[in-house]
């Protein structure tokens, strides 16, 4: 190897090496220790070598089983909703002969970029007992007394499934428009010239040549819902009496708000990426999402 090619090389692994050496220290380095962590146990940073106790005990832990099962009730109901959503929105968007496309775009996708103070604050006026959507309720004769959308169990789930679906379904949407975008319209053409009709031409074309993207947004969507954590503690704080708690919340309040467990904590956190693992490869295998055409 010549000077030249020993010189690009250096020069290679300097300009890599910075940016490598961050991921590491802060990607890395945090995982391997969280993963050290979840076989620990004991008060604070006073940890000792426990074994499988940690994963043991999610088994038989109320709370963290009420959280699993309420974070699995969001992406059951949330997920599809948001997704059916966001091809709707972008089938509609990407027709030109619809006026004022770009205000409709950005109207539907600023919810994603907005404070997420000023959104809590938004949905907490509105949901609480005396907002607008009881008012409206109520002026429709619709209800008769007010829903307590953020303090009951049921209806607190129903108002964390609004604001994440509010929140991320224009995030979503920019992927399909995107992708919808890239369709040669020809292909529309030929469709209609053989005479097929709007629904015809949506399941026989738009929906298969989306498939990268559906299986692409339902695996981002998938995780962040496993992950969902600011709506809950803005909105319900969990409550009432963890109706509302998630598996990430869970693990703020192991670290922060009880007694700190952070060998807990980590085993709680890995049962969530073991969940997306799961998940993720589930959809790939069902979707063949891992074979190149």
């Amino acid at each position: 190897m010549n000077s030249k090619k020993i010189s690009s090389v250096i020069k290679g692994w300097l300009f890599i090496g910075f940016g490598t050496l961050i991921i590491v220290i802060f990607c890395f380095y945090p995982m391997i220790g969280a993963l050290a962590n979840s076989f620990q146990t004991g008060m604070g940073m006073n940890l000792h070598f426990c074994g499988l106790a940690n994963y043991k005990r999610l088994l038989v832990d109320p709370i963290f089983l009420s959280s699993v099962k309420n974070t699995f009730l969001y992406l059951i109901v949330q997920v599809p909703v948001m997704l059916f959503l966001a091809m709707l929105y972008a089938v509609l968007l990407n027709d030109k002969k619809l006026k004022c496309r770009s205000f409709f775009r950005i109207a539907i996708f600023l919810p994603c970029v907005t404070s997420l103070v000023a959104y809590a604050v938004l949905f907490k006026s509105l949901f609480s007992d005396s907002g607008f959507i009881n008012q409206m309720l109520m002026t429709l004769h619709v209800i008769q007394s007010p829903i307590h959308w953020l303090t009951d169990a049921f209806w607190g789930k129903i108002t964390i499934i609004i604001a994440i679906t509010w929140r991320w379904t224009g995030y979503n949407m920019i992927f399909f428009l995107s992708a919808l975008q890239n369709i040669d319209p020809e292909i529309y053409e030929a469709a209609e010239i053989d005479g097929a009709n709007v629904v015809q031409k949506f399941f026989s074309i738009t929906a298969p040549l989306l498939k990268p993207i559906i299986l692409f947004t339902s695996i981002t969507s998938i995780s962040g819902t496993l992950q969902l954590f600011d709506e809950v503690v803005n909105l319900t704080q969990g409550g009432p009496g963890n109706a509302t708690i998630t598996m990430s919340q869970y693990i703020y309040n192991l670290c922060f708000k009880y007694t700190p467990d952070f060998g807990y904590a980590s085993a709680v956190s890995y049962a969530i990426l073991l969940m997306i693992v799961v998940l993720t490869a589930i959809q790939f295998k069902v979707t063949g999402g891992n074979k190149h055409d």
